[in-house]
């Protein structure tokens, strides 16, 4: 034990002592002193304090101390109840750091804390003061945090208004917490005049977010469903403020303007705004808005006045009241059509569609009408009109024209023909609306002189498109008005008037196929051909390909229909002129004419001549029809051998699936003239560009052929074709298969061949082309019907062998029929046909040996005894094996056949 002045009070121990002595070596070394405490942490809290105390005697300024112990004793008293004594303690440690300490933001935060958990509301506020006043600014933002949880949860709002206005003189962008704070405590006015504040400030940028366009609506609804607690705004003022502001939000502002009167109880001035919102918005949406919450007003007005009159009972004044209420909101239903057109006119004010159905609005009312198209004319400009503003001016004529007022429609219609249309057409519109009218009241010599008016040349010439001039100097260019007026000469004119408008179109250059086609018909009717013929050339004169096709059509069908054969020499140039630099698309028809003006009146040669420039010279779309009609007049005219020619030209020049037709209607026209040759030859041409997985149906009519008019060899011939054909197309998607199993990977080859990865690509695609004509080989339908044929040689050896053999009789006996043709359908036991020459003989060019055995020809014969054997012994074999007796056997006798290979007879096989 130690003592200081002769005093016990610190009371060491053995363990203490090095720390001791390091601290008297060095008594300001925080170092020291805080191994020290670190080393008594686990002893009473009364001697852990002494050693703070002692510190912080020799060591008052340092922070790493006073943290530390403050830390400490506020651990000490955790738990405890506030009203002990050490609390107090403590606060006194806080405040004599705070002496030292004062620049230390996290000591004021700690002992600020720790006074709100004291709940020392006062103290805790002073306290919160001293620390703003002590720190700089930079570091207040890490103090109003704390401050302003404390004041918002204080039980006195006053408090916590007066730290928030001194918070945002140093933070004005945190109003809108400061504003959720006064609604959410009641201090509506206060939070309308902050929020009127910010939303007048345009450098204010919300941290939450909103638009300047949504804190004015927060602020008009604030502001218009209070309207008994703000009393520092002008309410009015402010939401017709914004709707000056926000004009594509109009419906809404509006609607809360009348909501403030209404939760006001001013419902007069409630109606009045919403009479004027619904005159003033510009857009379907706010007018739809402002509407339905006028609606709504109207109907609850109703239903309260309803409900006051049944609880105080009936009363005459309280009747009228209501039944004045029902017509206003009966009036409002019905106004709705109305009012919704006048929005759509205020959009766009030069909108004609609009303005008629404005006037259909106004069905029943002549002066509300009348007074709607004076509106509609005086307000729509031409220029930016949509739809035709015409059509407003004649529909205003036609309403006076409907009240038997022709004097102001005339007028109505002189003062549209002076107009400046944007477009000639609508002027033209009006002048015909015009001449319609006076002739629908048959006044028809007034008609005629205002379409010649109409038409009169200004004095200024201008070009139709030229829209620098008014439309009034270029509507005599007008190809509307000259028609109407060329039908109007024809019907009450004179020939040389209506001869004099059609000429004068044309010479106008405006004229169009239609106009003159008419006027040639005109010309026709009054018998005047040649001169209609004239119409006819001055029109193709002024045409191009395709819009002459018309005209010459119509007139090369006129000139045939007068003259026929008259002239003939001229009809055969005028086609010549059409058909040079006619399109292929129009060519048709005018060589079909010329083909039948030849062989009405003309050559038959000189018609085929023209078939076939038409095959030529056609659209290829109708290349195949042109074939067919050109063989179908070639066959009436000059026979069905004629045509043999012509088949083979369209075989050559037409499309496969047209080609493949054309073979097909060849060769049966052959084989109908008994030329099978000839038809097998075709099929067999045609078989090159049939697949046979594709034109199933060529080759089932070609097998159909061979069965009527061929034998065994010629199906199989047609059989070997097949295969090769198919074989053919089988290359060449196996080629372009190949070129996409290239550029994929080796797994696709794995799976298309498995255990074979060593093979080509090609190899493999093979193996599965060979597959899958195999399964089609299997899919075909086979015919219930065997076909009948003689059998041919199909038993071969080599010539080599013959030569070996030494003895030429010598007879080989086998019973094997390794022939896989024995298993063929039935063969006949006789023919005509030598198995040895393969070609037809007649039966006076046939040896017949005995009877019963098969025709040899003299070839056969002369084979034999050159080759020294017996033909007796073959027949007897033959006799043998024929009647079935036992030890019948086949002999070798070696023949040559047309293919100079070496076969067995056909008799003596069997």
């Amino acid at each position: 034990m130690a003592s200081l002045n002769g005093k016990p009070d610190v009371i060491f121990e053995e363990d203490d002592l090095p720390y001791e002595e390091e601290i008297i070596r060095n008594p300001y070394s925080v170092k020291c002193w805080m191994r020290y405490i670190e080393f008594k942490q686990n002893c009473t809290m009364s001697i852990l304090n002494m050693i703070y105390e002692r510190a912080l005697k020799e060591l008052p300024g340092s922070y790493k101390l006073w943290y530390n112990y403050l830390r400490e004793r506020r651990k000490q008293v955790k738990g405890k109840c506030i009203m002990e004594p050490a609390y107090e303690e403590i606060n006194n440690c806080h405040e004599r750091a705070l002496v030292f300490m004062h620049k230390m933001p996290r000591i004021w935060l700690d002992y600020c804390q720790f006074l709100v958990s004291q709940c020392k509301i006062t103290r805790s506020r002073r306290t919160f003061d001293r620390a703003l006043r002590a720190l700089p600014v930079t570091q207040h933002p890490r103090i109003w945090p704390l401050y302003l949880r404390f004041a918002r949860n204080l039980p006195l709002p006053e408090t916590a208004i007066r730290v928030y206005r001194r918070y945002l003189k140093l933070s004005p962008e945190n109003a809108e917490e400061y504003i959720d704070y006064l609604r959410s405590c009641g201090k509506l006015d206060e939070a309308a005049v902050r929020l009127a504040a910010v939303v007048n400030d345009e450098s204010f940028v919300s941290k939450e977010g909103k638009s300047n366009y949504q804190l004015w609506h927060e602020l008009c609804d604030l502001i218009s469903q209070n309207p008994d607690k703000v009393n520092s705004l002008n309410v009015g003022a402010i939401i017709r403020g914004g709707l000056t502001r926000f004009t594509d939000q109009l419906g809404k502002l509006w609607c809360s303007l009348a909501d403030y009167y209404i939760r006001s109880g001013h419902f007069e001035k409630a109606r009045d705004v919403y009479e004027e919102a619904i005159l003033t918005v510009v857009t379907v949406r706010d007018f739809t808005q402002v509407f339905d919450s006028y609606a709504q007003f109207e109907e609850s007005m109703i239903a309260a006045k309803m409900e006051t009159t049944s609880e105080l009972g009936k009363d005459e004044e309280e009747d009228i009241d209501l039944e004045l209420r029902l017509a206003r909101f009966e009036q409002l239903i019905a106004r709705r059509p109305l009012l919704l057109n006048s929005v759509l006119l205020r959009q766009n004010p030069h909108n004609v569609h609009e303005w008629h159905k404005r006037v259909k609005l106004y069905e029943g009312k002549p002066r509300q009408i009348i007074n709607t198209y004076t509106e509609a004319v005086q307000t729509v400009d031409p220029m930016k009109a949509t739809g035709k503003p015409s059509s407003l001016w004649v529909s205003f004529a036609k309403f006076y024209e409907e009240n038997e007022q022709l004097d102001d429609a005339r007028t109505i219609f002189e003062k549209a023909t002076k107009v400046n249309y944007k477009q000639v057409d609508d002027l033209a519109g009006v002048w015909c609306e015009y001449g319609e009218m006076e002739l629908r009241h048959e006044n028809y010599e007034q008609a005629l002189r205002i379409l010649r008016k109409a038409t009169a040349i200004p004095s200024k010439k201008a070009e139709y498109f030229d829209v620098s001039e008014p439309v009034q100097n270029r509507v005599y260019k007008s190809l509307k008005v000259w028609s109407m007026l060329a039908d109007l000469e024809e019907s009450m004119g004179t020939f040389q008037s209506t001869k004099a408008v059609y000429d004068r179109i044309i010479d106008l250059r405006i004229a169009t196929p239609q106009i003159i086609i008419n006027y040639a018909m005109f010309l026709e009717e009054h018998n005047y051909f040649e001169e209609s013929f004239k119409a006819y050339e001055r029109g193709i004169a002024l045409f191009r390909w395709p819009n002459v096709y018309d005209i010459w059509n119509t007139y090369l069908t006129k000139f045939i229909d007068r003259y026929g054969g008259k002239k003939l020499e001229r009809a055969r140039d005028l086609f010549e002129q059409a058909l040079d630099g006619c399109p292929a698309k129009f060519a048709k028809t005018i060589y079909l004419l010329y083909a039948k003006l030849e062989e009405e009146f003309g050559l038959a040669r000189h018609a085929m001549a023209v078939y076939e420039r038409a095959t030529q010279a056609v659209d290829n779309t109708e290349r195949h029809h042109m074939f067919n009609i050109y063989i179908k007049r070639a066959a009436e005219i000059y026979g069905v051998t004629y045509t043999r020619a012509i088949y083979q030209k369209a075989i050559e020049v037409l499309p496969d699936e047209h080609s493949r037709d054309m073979c097909l209607r060849f060769a049966d026209m052959e084989s109908k003239l008994g030329e099978i040759d000839r038809g097998r030859a075709i099929y067999s041409y045609c078989s090159q560009i049939c697949d046979p997985r594709m034109t199933a149906t060529f080759w089932q009519t070609w097998k159909e052929f061979e069965i009527r008019h061929g034998n065994e060899d010629t199906i199989r011939e047609m059989l070997r074709i097949k295969r090769s054909v198919q074989a053919t197309y089988n290359t060449q998607v196996n080629f372009m298969s190949s070129q996409m199993m290239k550029a994929t990977t080796n797994a696709t080859i794995s799976d298309l061949a498995p255990g074979q990865l060593g093979l080509d690509d090609m190899k493999l695609l093979e193996q599965q082309a060979q597959q899958l004509a195999a399964e089609a080989e299997q899919d075909k339908p086979k015919l219930k019907e065997k076909i009948l044929f003689v059998r041919s040689d199909t038993s071969r050896s080599e010539l080599a062998e013959l030569a070996k053999q030494a003895n030429p009789d010598e007879i080989d006996i086998d019973d094997e029929d390794g022939d896989d043709e024995d298993q063929g359908p039935e063969e006949l036991p006789r023919s005509t046909k030598c198995c040895y020459c393969e070609v037809k003989s007649s039966r006076s060019n046939m040896v017949q040996p005995r009877r019963g055995r098969p025709h040899i020809c003299p070839r056969l014969q002369h084979s034999l005894l050159s080759s020294k054997l017996s033909l007796n012994c073959c027949w007897e074999r033959h006799e043998m094996r024929f009647h079935g007796q036992a030890g019948a056997h086949k002999p070798k006798i070696p023949m040559r056949n047309a293919k100079h290979q070496l076969e067995w007879c056909k008799a003596c096989q069997y």
